[in-house]
């Protein structure tokens, strides 16, 4: 039995790696976009998964630790601190035509 088409397609022998099967297994990942989980004596050992995939799981991982990040700077937040966007500019010497033409830049 191909180890694509097994009953659990996301479990493949490492061993099917080196008998030709390597070009089918990648093909399925790239039409199914499905990680397969690379097996040796039942011993999880790698995972294969499209870029997209991957690059979904990273960005995932970093808004995770973003948030992490958000909510302890949360903890520490002092709404007595805040200053408006005038007094800031007040403060630092900016005037209009310094900030004119940028309404349309996107900060974040």
């Amino acid at each position: 039995m191909s180890p694509v088409m097994s009953a659990d397609k996301t479990i493949i022998p490492l061993s099917s790696f080196g008998n030709g099967s390597a070009g089918e297994i990648f093909a399925e990942v790239k039409r199914s976009g499905t990680k397969l989980v690379v097996d040796d004596d039942d011993r999880a050992i790698g995972i294969v998964m499209t870029p997209e995939e991957y690059m979904k799981m990273s960005d995932d991982h970093d808004n995770i630790r973003l948030l992490a990040i958000a909510e302890d700077r949360l903890k520490h937040f002092d709404p007595s601190r805040l200053i408006s966007a005038e007094e800031l500019y007040k403060e630092f010497g900016i005037t209009d035509e310094d900030i004119e033409g940028w309404e349309d830049v996107e900060l974040e």
